[in-house]
């Protein structure tokens, strides 16, 4: 019975090493969007930090619409690097999962 548990804390905690190294590779991922026009271009890391904004000269005339291109641009970035952040974390999360009798967590 405790060998089974010993095994399955060793389990766990390299499942949780392997998120965590993951975590630490998708600094590396980088997701570029653009806006519709392609006049607002940013990139961001699969970890959601962003890393570069490139704007058109002629959004620098009107300060409103610039905004609003930098929040819908951004936001669209936010959601893809959300989107493959948690694939990343989840596929390596539950190939580490020890198999536990009664209980599917990734259903």
């Amino acid at each position: 019975m405790f060998g089974d548990m010993t095994g399955m804390m060793g389990k766990l905690k390299e499942a949780q090493k392997k998120v965590e190294e993951t975590k630490e590779r998708l600094h590396t991922v980088l997701i570029d969007m653009s806006s519709h026009d392609e006049k607002v271009k940013v990139t961001i890391t699969a970890n959601r930090t962003l890393k570069a904004i490139t704007i058109d000269d002629d959004l620098l005339k009107d300060k409103d619409m610039l905004e609003d291109y930098l929040i819908l641009t951004i936001n669209k970035a936010i959601n893809r690097a959300t989107t493959v952040h948690e694939t990343e974390v989840a596929a390596v999360a539950k190939e580490g999962m020890p198999k536990i009798p009664g209980i599917d967590m990734f259903k």
